[in-house]
């Protein structure tokens, strides 16, 4: 059965396990190469199912632990070609044995179909993914998004899991301590999606097959996962549908220390 692990989600490092417990990939490598092999033990997932390591894109959130984490486990790293360029020029790749551009058709992997999607964030080529597993379920991981572009929401449409970004409250952040340039960017079509954003998003996917939402990569000084989750809560069921009988909402955790694990 398919597997989902979120084993760090926040501003200050995200990685996620998707796949079975014989096998399965990364998602972003942004902790330390020993937090990640910490967390994937606490979450029962051995660190010989992990197969590779996909990249959404070059910031230190996603990246961190990669270059270690890759090499030292002999992983090929798959991300998009401005990406790798971009982590290339930063000597994010340095004894990497294989970095793989991502095809634009999609790639197998893990027993899985991985496809990508473009996002709007300020990186060099920033993407998301949808990924199919070996049982015929689908998952796709929408963060660090400036805004829901028509295309990002037709490519997770459908999924019967959503990873989406619900990185902020809007007031918190307005009225918060980030100089105003900082505010600007978050704020903008190429920053973050906030609360009230990712709400609105909801509801069609839901009636559009996605049952289980996870709310991701928020902001530990702009958000709470408290007013994420109820932001989000209150958008469904103003718009009629029942939690755990019509959709099942969690937020990811910034560290998975209770070693949860999703079968969807």
């Amino acid at each position: 059965m398919a597997r989902f692990c979120p084993l760090f989600s926040g501003s200050s490092g995200n990685s996620y396990y998707i796949g079975s417990g014989d096998y399965g990939i990364l998602v972003d490598a942004g902790k330390s190469a020993k937090q990640l092999t910490t967390m994937l033990d606490i979450c029962g997932i051995p660190l010989r199912a992990v197969q590779a390591v996909f990249i959404t894109h070059e910031h230190s959130d996603h990246i961190n632990g990669v270059r270690v984490f890759a090499s030292k486990n002999r992983l090929p790293v798959f991300a998009s070609p401005g990406t790798l360029a971009e982590m290339e020029r930063m000597g994010c790749l340095n004894g990497v044995a294989k970095a793989v551009p991502f095809p634009g058709g999609g790639v197998e992997c893990a027993g899985m179909y991985i496809k990508a999607f473009r996002t709007s964030h300020d990186s060099a080529e920033s993407i998301g993914y949808r990924i199919t597993t070996e049982d015929g379920r689908t998952l796709s991981v929408a963060t660090d998004l400036g805004f829901m572009s028509d295309s990002v929401r037709q490519a997770v449409q459908g999924s019967d899991l959503v990873v989406l970004e619900s990185n902020h409250d809007v007031g918190m952040l307005q009225n918060g301590p980030y100089p105003y340039p900082l505010k600007r960017r978050i704020l903008s079509d190429t920053g973050h999606l906030s609360n009230e954003s990712c709400a609105q998003e909801l509801c069609g996917l839901l009636k559009n097959g996605t049952a289980r939402f996870f709310l991701a990569h928020l902001s530990k000084e702009n958000n709470t996962p408290d007013l994420a989750y109820q932001t989000a809560l209150c958008s469904l069921t103003m718009n009629g549908f029942q939690s755990g009988v019509d959709f099942q909402l969690s937020v990811a955790p910034r560290e998975n220390t209770a070693g949860k694990v999703t079968i969807f």
